[in-house]
């Protein structure tokens, strides 16, 4: 860190002059960047902001106004202060002009009592400034030292926070976009203390630039990513302005998070695809010999050779972007890892109404299938409320499109409707399995407008809600109460459209194999509608 101009003036080779600071008392702690010695009063122009000005004062000006002016330019400029040495120009005192304007513009000035050589103070200043640069260049080296073997090691995020506030001696968080903490060392403070209120405290700190300090909180913050894509902010709590190697800390330590994450999403990115890519090929026939399947995926660490194989698909509810597919993927991966499932899990559609995850299962001969199941999709639960669904468990590679074909047609069905099973398989469906397989029959088709066709024109031409009335009926048992509590009716009010119903459709609904007709093929239209 560059010198202060209070620094400067405890070197002998300063002291040797008996400097005394006659104006700008209170800005000792600008920082000298480099002495520069001057005796001509248009100077101000050929500095850079910085520099300590040293002068005999010889050249400088009677008039007040000129004295002012010149004052003026060198605080306009930014240099650090003003040393004069009394005896050629001044011989005990300076121009009260001079004075009353370095006050004004918050100049500091200093006066030397005894003639230096400039010469000693200038080689003095500047070694304590090479000096200083290069103890910031050596910490500089050693901190990307220690990053850059984080970064090779394959540091966590804990870790790199962790030798974060080591080095730097202050508490630091990790946080999120929405001020939520992602990880933190409180660097032996109370870290209930450092994180109370803390998405309160953070949103309040909103530095302008990339990287700043912000005097209200004590913080110096960055902005933690890569690619133009910030994801994150980490803080150090300094509590006092930042040095410069506070500064290099925070922003290697960012760099290497941002490294980190990026690494760590290449890696799933590249094993993913490697995944989907072998299941697909299965699916597709395109391997000559199943063999040449087994291998690649044993090669990935999943066994596929004498195994239990099942295919199982995911799916979103609803429309579904390319990152949410992804990110499903990773969850079901995840969960495969932590439930101790040798599996291949891939992207098979990437977005849109028909984006789904394959898992292709490996268990071993003896293990349970639906114990398995369960703990994957327990883990999955916990993230997703995706369908997971589950075809037939086969012996071969040659039987695996089956399964996944089974498994699909499950999760096709089951993610169009209420239920909320931990995973489906086809015997759960039941009869709506076995409409939504049939859906594309033309018989099925013309049976629901034999027996719905009637009311669904009603419904068309009056907008009314009659075959959502006779669809919760029909779903709560024919219990007029239940239903009726469903439908927001009071009693008469639905019973009412219930006759209305029957007239409708001249169906009795108090005929039980009415009912059983009419309940199919409101079930049968909803796996059209699908």
């Amino acid at each position: 860190m560059l010198p202060t101009l209070g620094d400067v003036l405890c070197l002998d080779a300063v002291r040797r002059g008996q400097p005394h600071v006659v104006a700008g008392g209170d800005r000792l702690d600008n920082r000298v960047r480099w002495v520069h010695v001057a005796e001509v009063t248009d100077i101000a122009h050929l500095l850079h902001g910085g520099e300590l000005v040293l002068t005999t004062g010889i050249a400088l000006p009677d008039e007040p106004e000129r004295l002012r002016a010149y004052i003026a330019e060198l605080a306009e400029v930014g240099v650090s202060g003003l040393m004069i040495e009394l005896g050629r120009r001044y011989a005990d005192a300076l121009p009260p002009a001079l004075l009353a304007a370095a006050e004004e513009h918050r100049l500091p000035v200093v006066m030397l009592a005894h003639e230096p050589a400039f010469v000693d103070i200038t080689e003095s200043v500047h070694a304590r400034i090479v000096q200083e640069q290069y103890a910031e260049l050596r910490a500089s080296e050693r901190l990307h030292e220690i990053f850059t073997q984080l970064s090779v090691e394959g540091a966590s995020t804990e870790e790199v926070v962790r030798q974060t506030a080591a080095l730097g001696g202050h508490a630091v968080v990790l946080e999120n976009l929405s001020h939520q903490v992602l990880a933190a060392d409180a660097d032996g403070r109370d870290p209930a203390e450092l994180l109370s209120a803390w998405e309160t405290r953070s949103r309040a700190v909103r530095p302008g630039q990339r990287t700043a300090y912000d005097a209200a909180s004590g913080w110096l913050v960055t902005m933690v990513g890569a690619r133009g894509e910030d994801w994150g902010r980490l803080i150090i709590t300094l509590g006092a302005p930042p040095t410069a190697r506070d500064t290099v800390l925070i922003e290697r330590a960012a760099t290497t998070l941002a490294l980190g994450r990026l690494l760590d999403r290449h890696a799933e990115s590249v094993e993913r695809q490697a995944h989907g890519t072998i299941i697909a090929r299965i699916l597709e026939h395109s391997y000559s010999d199943p063999q040449e399947a087994a291998a690649r995926s044993r090669a990935l660490g999943v066994p596929l050779s004498g195994r239990r194989l099942i295919g199982v698909v995911l799916r979103t509810r609803g429309h579904a972007q390319p990152s949410e597919v992804s990110e499903l993927a990773e969850v079901a991966a995840a969960a495969c890892k932590d439930a101790r499932l040798a599996a291949l899990v891939g992207v098979l559609d990437e977005g849109g109404p028909s984006a789904r995850v394959g898992v292709l299962a490996s268990l071993p001969a003896r293990s349970d299938p639906e114990t398995a199941l369960t703990a994957v999709a327990t883990r999955v639960r916990k993230q997703s409320d995706g369908v997971m669904a589950a075809g037939s468990v086969v012996a071969s590679i040659r039987d695996v499109r089956r399964s996944f074909l089974e498994a699909d047609q499950v999760a096709d069905v089951a993610s169009g409707s209420s239920g909320d099973r931990l995973f489906y398989r086809l015997p759960d469906l039941r009869l709506r399995g076995l409409l939504h397989l049939l859906r594309d029959d033309a018989r099925i088709q013309t049976f629901v407008e034999r027996e719905l066709g009637p009311l669904l024109e009603y419904d068309a031409e009056r907008k009314g809600d009659l075959t959502h009335i006779l669809r919760l009926y029909l779903d709560a048992g024919r219990n007029k109460a239940v239903a009726a509590q469903k439908a927001h009716l009071s009693r008469p009010a639905f019973y009412e459209r219930l006759r209305r119903i029957e007239r409708v459709l001249n169906a009795d609904l108090d005929d039980v194999e009415s009912c059983v007709s009419l309940h199919v093929a409101l079930l049968a239209l909803s796996s059209l509608r699908q």
